[in-house]
């Protein structure tokens, strides 16, 4: 049985204001095809299906309309709820989803045993065992084991999610004794890399799941939240797909991809990756540098390539930031947008309060003897700080007389 894992989809992302909608209906299409070419007979999402808890009336369309375009495909879909989702949206439309082959589990349920899922084969009989377990809330980590008393709410997490996964473990080897179980999750494991478009879950991810803690009982575990694909270390075969398109700056040298399980070859997945539909390009450096890099930017991907520029500089210099904002503002090439620019100075400026002993005060201060200070930062050449000056104090006399 050929089986998809992925996760984190973020339906409606919006990244410095430009939606990824198109990004994601060119990932369904690429899905659509993998599909069918490969014979994939279940996909496993792990969680964080929408980027926001009440997603837009777009992204919820775009949700639909995909689960719609891969019930065609006669493929068995199983999705979990992540941090990111709301548990009563997405189990709202359950039972009509059960229709179309698709199982929704947004949030914990009440018995373990409604998280069990049966995945069956082409000849209808039940293959493998899937246990698809959302993330875990709070109160869903309360209920689990409610005689016992921790003496923090850290290792209260910790415990409770691993109760958790050991219940729904015995419950499938009770209930189906002679079937492979995979396990879903969403949850922050202990030793994998991040990206900074992550949100902390479980009190800023201090409590960091040891994959250990699994245990030996599933075949094979889909994890979701981590956008960089990677395993785990574990004893059993343990992964996150990571999100299948780049959700942030951070993760713009991430290779996507989906995995791949292949049951009479094991539980050992292949990875498969995602092609890139857009490219997102950090430039850095001096003025003439950055003009060089956007000058020699090549055209890639099918959709416009967005782009973060960072001026770097030494000293501070106003005149600089103008150019850096000239320069962004007459920035034309074709299927190229700089989204987002910024100027950091090795030499920062000081606050003007800063600039004086610590027996000065401002208020006792002239405005001259401030601006003076404060010019004194600048590297301007010495006529340009004589005009600045002067130009300041006409504009000080005006205002001391009143006009």
């Amino acid at each position: 049985m050929k089986i998809l894992h992925t996760a984190d989809w973020h339906i409606g992302k919006k990244l410095h204001k430009h939606y990824l909608y198109e990004d994601f209906d060119l990932f369904i299409n690429w899905l659509i095809k993998l599909i069918i070419e490969q014979e994939i007979e279940a996909i496993l999402i792990s969680g964080d299906i929408f980027d926001l808890a009440n997603p837009s009336a777009e992204a919820r369309k775009q949700y639909y309309r995909a689960l719609l375009q891969l019930r065609k495909t006669n493929c068995q879909l199983i999705i979990t709820g992540g941090n990111h989702d709301s548990p009563s949206m997405l189990d709202a439309p359950k039972e009509i989803l059960n229709e179309l082959n698709v199982t929704v589990i947004g949030g914990m349920p009440s018995k373990v045993e409604e998280c069990l899922i049966p995945l069956q084969n082409k000849k209808g009989e039940n293959e493998l065992i899937v246990a698809a377990i959302p993330f875990l809330r709070d109160s869903d980590l309360r209920s689990i084991d409610e005689e016992v008393v921790y003496e923090n709410r850290i290792e209260a997490i910790r415990k409770g999610i691993e109760a958790t996964f050991t219940k729904a473990a015995k419950t499938s080897k009770d209930l189906y004794p002679k079937l492979p179980v995979l396990a879903m999750g969403h949850l922050y494991a202990a030793g994998i890399e991040s990206s900074d478009s992550e949100r902390d879950i479980q009190i800023g991810n201090q409590a960091a799941f040891q994959a250990s803690q699994f245990g030996t009982e599933f075949s094979y575990v889909a994890l979701g939240h981590i956008h960089k694909p990677q395993r785990v270390n574990a004893q059993i075969p343990t992964f996150y797909s990571g999100s299948p398109l780049p959700l942030s700056f951070s993760e713009r040298k991430d290779e996507k991809r989906l995995l791949l399980i292949d049951t009479e070859n094991g539980f050992e997945p292949k990875s498969i990756a995602v092609p890139s539909f857009r490219k997102l390009i950090r430039i850095s450096g001096s003025i003439a540098e950055i003009q060089q890099k956007l000058f020699s930017l090549e055209s890639q991907g099918s959709l416009t390539n967005l782009i973060e520029v960072e001026l770097k500089e030494v000293n501070y210099d106003a005149h600089l930031i103008a150019q850096l904002d000239d320069l962004v503002t007459n920035f034309e090439k074709a299927n190229f947008e700089i989204v987002k620019h910024r100027a950091t100075f090795k030499n920062q400026l000081r606050e003007s309060g800063k600039l004086f002993e610590s027996h000065q005060h401002l208020e006792d201060l002239k405005p001259l003897e401030v601006f003076q200070k404060l010019l004194s930062q600048h590297s301007y050449a010495e006529e340009v700080k004589e005009k600045v000056n002067l130009a300041f104090q006409e504009l000080l006399e005006e205002v001391n007389s009143g006009n």
